[in-house]
């Protein structure tokens, strides 16, 4: 058998046997070779050691850089502003009962008897408290990237590329997630593409680069089933790949044909706002994932370069709870992030724990948030519907 390469000048992709065999007809067909793909991820020593970045890696997984400790003494928290009136008035029965008679009226299944007919004996209300504490935090990560080659301005060993925590980068409005990707001045070169070896084109996959395929028509044996040659390939068994029209190769998806690449770093700059809440736990009955739903009346606002536990505050367990997140936050962000902002934030929000007769039975129903929501477990008047 003849040996002989898959393409002009692809020696580093081996030698394949064409493998010829005679056809009813005499006219040799022809069978496919295996490809043998190309490197397929940069090698490590397709880029350059620069000086403060030995650890960036193509394609990222290098992990956040921590951030240099800071040339100035950080601003001190600072104790937040006074409150005094933690509390808000309850809400009214009218309230109640508009708020019961929208949340039925919703329902496809639920009568609206027991709002018209029930009569409310008692209406409970609960302070339910939500602790907020938010850190907004800069990260930065450094990555291998690469382009085609297309005369682009090179300008690795001119000088010294600035740090990764140097390089300025334009911040977003604080507590909005936000990232930009900016190139590193001083880290581009060029360098021969290392999918196709610098060829510009690589075998085609579709035909393991022989150029041609097994004709369909008459599966490969170059005649029909009554012994006549097939005039769609002409009896040769194969027809001329459509994918690669007939080369054996295409365009180097890569470099897109240039033969080289730039190759550069780039930083990743991404903003992040961490929220964690924490609810006060009441004997009302409502489950507490309701709460997560709505808004409550905010009554205390702190945001500041690091924020100063919530101090003077009546409920213990919201005191514990900002005491816990804030040195959390501060211990787990400054570690590999610089901070650049903190909010909290104490929410009062309104739960009334509503009882009512209907049919000489007594039954609950729970109004909550600014939204006036309604949860209402076992309401006393539903159907069982059925959509056909």
């Amino acid at each position: 058998m003849e040996s002989t390469p898959i393409l002009s000048g692809y020696g580093s992709y081996g030698t394949v046997n064409t493998g010829y065999a005679p056809t009813a007809e005499g006219s040799p067909a022809m069978f496919a070779p295996p490809v043998c793909d190309g490197p397929s991820a940069p090698p490590a020593s397709m880029f350059d050691s620069v000086p403060g970045y030995e650890g960036t890696v193509a394609g990222g997984g290098g992990g956040y850089l921590p951030p240099p400790m800071p040339s100035y003494p950080a601003p001190q928290p600072q104790p937040g502003p006074a409150q005094s009136n933690w509390n808000i008035p309850s809400i009214t029965e009218d309230t109640a009962r508009e708020a019961f008679s929208q949340y039925a009226s919703s329902k496809c299944c639920y009568s609206s008897a027991p709002v018209k007919d029930g009569v409310i004996t008692n209406m409970e209300a609960y302070n339910t408290y939500r602790y907020r504490l938010e850190t907004f935090i800069e990260s930065r990560t450094t990555e291998w990237s690469q382009q085609p080659y297309n005369g682009q301005p090179v300008d690795a060993y001119t000088q010294s590329p600035p740090g990764p925590w140097d390089i300025p980068a334009k911040a977003p409005t604080f507590f909005q997630d936000d990232k930009q990707v900016i190139k590193v001045p001083n880290t581009s070169s060029v360098k021969n593409c290392h999918t196709c070896l610098g060829m510009g084109r690589t075998p085609c996959k579709k035909c393991a680069g022989v150029g041609n395929k097994i004709c369909w028509v008459c599966n490969g044996a170059g005649n029909r089933s009554s012994g006549d040659r097939c005039h769609h390939c002409q009896g040769r068994g194969r027809v001329n790949c459509s994918h690669c029209h007939g080369q054996g190769s295409r365009e180097c998806e890569t470099c897109k044909g240039k033969r080289q690449l730039l190759v550069f770093i780039n930083l990743k700059v991404i903003w992040t706002n961490n929220l964690d809440d924490y609810i006060v736990e009441q004997s009302s009955g409502l489950h507490v994932v309701n709460l997560s739903k709505v808004s409550g009346q905010e009554m205390f606002r702190d945001a500041q370069y690091m924020v100063y536990p919530v101090m003077g505050f009546p409920d213990p367990n919201v005191v514990r709870a900002a005491e816990r997140l804030v040195r959390e936050h501060q211990t787990r962000f400054s570690q590999t992030s610089r901070i650049l902002q903190q909010r909290q934030t104490i929410e009062l929000i309104p739960v009334t724990k509503v009882t009512y007769k209907w049919k000489g039975d007594s039954h609950i129903y729970f109004v909550y948030g600014n939204e006036f929501k309604v949860s209402a477990d076992n309401y006393p008047a539903t159907c069982c519907c059925t959509v056909m």
